[in-house]
């Protein structure tokens, strides 16, 4: 099962590289549209790790921690699908031409 370690890794270094994105732009709305990106790269590491934690452990704790996991990443990757549709709709409303 190396997929799993493969994409927690990649959710990180997504995560990371949004969080710098918003240290690098001065507008409020892109701030907040990578702010939603890196919650959805936060959700979807926190996701991928307790999946990963039950089926490389396989005990009862490890399932009892899994599911923790899976359900606060849950949580914040879709706040995240939702922030990121209302920022980017927001975005198109005040730059029609673009």
């Amino acid at each position: 099962m190396i997929i799993f370690p493969i994409l927690i890794v990649l959710s990180a270094v997504l995560y990371i590289y949004y969080k710098v994105a918003i240290l690098k732009t001065k507008d409020g709305l892109t701030q907040a549209y990578f702010n939603a990106k890196s919650r959805i790269c936060l959700g979807s590491f926190l996701l991928l790790f307790g999946i990963n934690q039950y089926v490389f452990y396989g005990t009862k704790i490890s399932l009892f921690i899994g599911i923790v996991f899976i359900i606060i990443g849950g949580m914040q990757a879709v706040r995240g699908f939702k922030e990121t549709k209302h920022y980017r709709r927001e975005w198109r409303r005040l730059n029609p031409a673009d």
